[in-house]
């Protein structure tokens, strides 16, 4: 009986932060970073001048997992959100500390919905928003380009620039500012490069934010760790290497690694999330663009949704100045 009453509370209280949540992928106590960013060619730094690319990121998930990884029974819905990101870098033509800098500024659209019914009961309800998101800045991001690897580091902080408002089912933006250390690797597996093991981490801070309930209440999402990891292989598609196609096996592994504070927070287990997927590159050398496609489907999670995620774009690189 007692552990039906807690499943209960569990499965009100879960829906409850669901709805109120914001985007993209504010379910629960998550963080901000939302996994699927990177994968093949994580440590490369572009070359100097200024390169704009494009993301668009959808995430969709039919079901919530409990602290065991197993479906919340008697929760049915959906939950799916779109994030377009405007991602801005600018690569001087030097070089600090023996690598290249390059600061960047990602600006987000995001617009996402939830359907939510606990059965056996007249719970239910619906949320979602759309508009500005929160915005990334990446003031320190630093790369070298080695013999057979190319590295980065970064620190970040994400600006709460989306509408937040506390009980809020339309809220796009955290309501926080968050910091957060990644890194990135590239390790060319073969002498002409065309064959590599990539890796990107993203530790992430969280700082507080008002929730509705209780009144007046502040939480503080518990820190984050997320691991993205890439297989890939370059084909050439002519002689001359004007053209090339890049396929290979990503995944990411997302965990919090440490505790909430706050009322309601500190009531919610530490969720993971872990996923296998597939990327295609196009790569354009001469005319410097790169168009991609990936594709993740999430293998296991705890006190978290369970879907799949999809992201393809550009990224184009302007020589400027020219040389």
């Amino acid at each position: 009986m007692r552990n039906t009453m807690r499943r209960t509370i569990l499965l009100i209280l879960t829906m409850g932060i669901v709805m109120t949540g914001s985007l993209p992928l504010r379910a629960q106590q998550k963080g901000q970073y939302v996994p699927g960013q990177l994968g093949l060619n994580a440590g490369v730094v572009p070359d100097p001048g200024f390169t704009y690319q494009n993301l668009a990121l959808n995430y969709s998930a039919g079901q919530l997992n409990d602290a065991t990884g197993d479906k919340l029974p008697g929760l049915t819905g959906t939950y799916q959100f779109w994030v377009d990101e405007n991602i801005f870098m600018y690569v001087p033509n030097f070089k600090f500390l023996g690598g290249t800098f390059a600061p960047l500024v990602l600006v987000n659209m995001a617009n996402g919905s939830l359907t939510a019914q606990i059965v056996g009961t007249n719970l239910s309800g619906n949320g979602g928003g759309q508009g500005l998101a929160d915005t990334y800045v990446r003031p320190v991001n630093l790369g070298w380009h080695l013999k057979r690897a190319d590295v980065n580091v970064g620190y970040g902080f994400y600006a709460p620039t989306g509408r937040y408002s506390p009980g809020a089912s339309d809220n796009v933006g955290s309501g926080y500012w968050g910091q957060d250390i990644t890194t990135g690797t590239t390790l060319y597996l073969t002498k002409n490069k065309g064959t590599s093991a990539n890796l990107a981490t993203d530790w992430e801070f969280h700082g507080s934010k008002e929730v509705a309930v209780p009144a007046g209440n502040r939480i503080t999402p518990g820190q984050a760790f997320t691991i993205e990891w890439g297989l890939g292989q370059a084909l050439p598609l002519d002689k001359e290497m004007k053209k090339i196609l890049q396929v290979g096996l990503v995944g990411y592994d997302q965990w919090q690694v440490s505790a909430n504070s706050g009322t309601v927070a500190s009531l919610l287990p530490y969720y993971s999330g872990h996923a296998l997927g597939v990327q295609t590159n196009f790569i354009l050398p001469p005319k410097h663009l790169n168009f991609f496609f990936k594709f993740y489907d999430e293998y296991s999670a705890k006190a978290h949704p369970e879907g799949r995620t999809i992201a393809f774009g550009l990224a184009w690189t302007l020589k400027i100045p020219k040389g």
